[in-house]
């Protein structure tokens, strides 16, 4: 069975293996076939890495790596959790098709759709982070707070 956890470490390795394949196409374009590419797949190439394999990778282990949060944190939902995981996978996964698209031709339909998976993508770490506010706190702060101790 999956958890949360490895839904985004895992889905972070599949965003780095086909941003290295679009590199790897990209190279063999230029420096072989001495063909040319759009700004938008290096731009595609390089979002794929950087928010979905990079920024996926962080959230998951910030989901591992902090401690759960404590029972009076209302910002903190496993559900929510999982619906930014969705969010940001899908918001990745659109602008990377839709950007390589856009290679091939550009409408005022593509720029838009560009824009909305943007959007979704940042409303999705923002979810994330807010969720996960409450869950960083220093380091045995839920013994000191046991204790009574003030930090």
């Amino acid at each position: 069975m999956f958890t949360t956890v490895r839904y985004f470490i895992k889905t972070s390795v599949i965003f780095l293996i086909v941003g290295i394949l679009t590199g790897l196409y990209m190279s063999i374009s230029k420096y072989i076939f001495k063909a040319g590419y759009s700004q938008e797949l290096i731009s595609a190439h390089t979002h794929l890495i950087l928010v979905g394999s990079v920024m996926m990778m962080i959230m998951g282990v910030a989901l591992w790596f902090f401690p759960r949060a404590e029972k009076d944190d209302r910002r903190y939902n496993p559900d929510l959790i999982l619906i930014t995981y969705w969010l940001m996978t899908i918001g990745t996964g659109l602008r990377f098709i839709f950007q390589v698209t856009s290679n091939f031709m550009i409408s005022d339909l593509l720029r838009i759709l560009i824009a909305l998976s943007s959007i979704i993508q940042v409303v999705a770490m923002m979810l994330f982070f807010y969720s996960m506010w409450g869950r960083i706190r220093p380091v045995g702060s839920q013994i000191r707070e046991a204790k009574g101790e003030k930090f």
